[in-house]
């Protein structure tokens, strides 16, 4: 009965062994994985978070003003840069460069462009440079999806966008220079990242902020953006308060002699 007893104890030590090393090859082999692919970030700083709430509060016009009055050139883009439907955003800017390729029969051309947007943080701007591109749709409704699914905060196209039907009801904001039903595939190839590029006139960085409403598209640099955002802000204030006073004295005049704001 005793030796009966002995071997069910070690039956079952030897079982414990077995269960807790089987547990620790788990936490082992995780760990090896988490080191060779990091979890992909999906909130920004605190900090960024902030400031992007403000700009998401001023206008585009404020931001125009501040901009210039600060850098001494224009960084807002022109009015052929339309949304498709009424919407305001403020972002990061993703870039994306796509240049042609005209009867390009290399399958993965276009590759990297949908790369960059399967590695889009949330609350970035998909800005897509398209050389010559203004009858060219850029992007369309399966490239919305999925930037509407990692939280993308809208699209500036310097092309076309096509699918507006679809983009409208997912109610994913794009800006782009018309409306077209073309494709890129077989004549664009993709040019790069995360790269400096020209939007509609305005050279734009990774990580500048992105401001669009009713009035337009309007490009910070990163490093401006908190004395810009500042600026703007009191621009809105001093803007706002004067509707108020021209309709009190019935004078224009006398509302900018007081805020000193046009």
């Amino acid at each position: 009965m005793e030796r009966s007893f002995r071997a069910l104890l070690l039956h079952r030590s030897s079982l414990l062994l077995t269960a807790a090393s089987f547990c620790g090859l788990i936490i082992v082999c995780a760990a090896l994985i988490s080191a060779a692919h990091p979890a992909i970030t999906t909130e920004r700083p605190g900090a960024e978070t902030s400031l992007l709430d403000g700009f998401r509060h001023v206008e585009a016009a404020s931001v125009s003003d501040a901009t210039e009055k600060l850098l001494g050139r224009r960084m807002y883009m022109s009015h052929r840069m339309r949304p498709i439907f009424p919407s305001r955003f403020a972002g990061f800017a993703l870039t994306v460069q796509l240049k042609k390729d005209e009867g390009s029969q290399d399958p993965n051309a276009l590759a990297g462009m949908l790369t960059a947007i399967d590695q889009g943080e949330p609350n970035s701007v998909y800005v897509m440079a398209v050389e010559d591109g203004v009858d060219i749709a850029g992007m369309g409704g399966l490239m919305g999806t999925a930037m509407a699914a990692r939280n993308f905060s809208g699209a500036v196209i310097d092309g076309g966008v096509r699918d507006v039907a679809y983009l409208q009801k997912i109610s994913f904001s794009v800006y782009a220079l018309g409306i077209v039903p073309s494709t890129s595939v077989g004549h664009y190839r993709f040019a790069g990242t995360n790269i400096p590029v020209v939007c509609d006139g305005v050279t734009v960085n990774a990580n500048d902020i992105v401001v669009a409403d009713a009035d337009g598209v309007v490009v910070v640099p990163r490093a401006k953006a908190q004395e810009v955002l500042a600026l703007a802000q009191e621009m809105d204030f001093k803007e706002h308060s004067m509707y108020a006073t021209i309709e009190k004295l019935k004078s224009i005049e006398e509302a900018v002699k007081k805020f000193g704001r046009l």
